[in-house]
């Protein structure tokens, strides 16, 4: 075996990355911690409390949420901005995606008949790329690249 693993990999492009590249990537990272709360939200509700996929999908998203503000505002795009008017243009862009998470897993499960969970993972990949671009160049000013 060469030691080569998911991981390794991972953590070699970080340590390559510089600029907007390594903040996407830092952004990736925390969408994923933000998404095992989305998801496990996701999860729990629709399966063990019997709630609507999209209503439960909602709930969800405003837990990733939380997550993603803090991770976000501290470690990838490493703001100085008071978070009063920094967390009200996050909650827009946020607001936004669920808008968009919704209707797009909406239309995956009764337009395309889709599981709720492969239409939540092609969800969650669309509205990913929406929210960097808004949070990068809107919420928190395309300030400097992570180190």
């Amino acid at each position: 075996m060469n030691g080569v693993t998911p991981s390794n990999r991972l953590r070699t492009a970080l340590l390559k990355a510089d600029g907007p590249f390594r903040q996407f990537l830092l952004f990736v990272m925390v969408g994923a911690a933000a998404a095992v709360v989305h998801y496990g939200t996701l999860i729990a509700l629709a399966e063990g409390m019997t709630v609507p996929p999209v209503a439960a999908s909602a709930a969800g998203f405003l837990a990733g949420g939380v997550v993603s503000y803090v991770l976000n505002y501290s470690h990838v795009f490493r703001s100085e901005r008071s978070h009063a008017p920094t967390a009200a243009k996050f909650v827009a862009v946020a607001a936004v995606g669920l808008t968009l998470n919704s209707a797009i897993l909406w239309a995956l499960i009764h337009g395309a008949s889709l599981h709720y969970l492969p239409a939540q993972i092609i969800a969650t990949g669309l509205v990913m790329v929406w929210s960097f671009a808004a949070n990068r160049y809107w919420t928190f000013g395309a300030g400097p690249a992570a180190p």
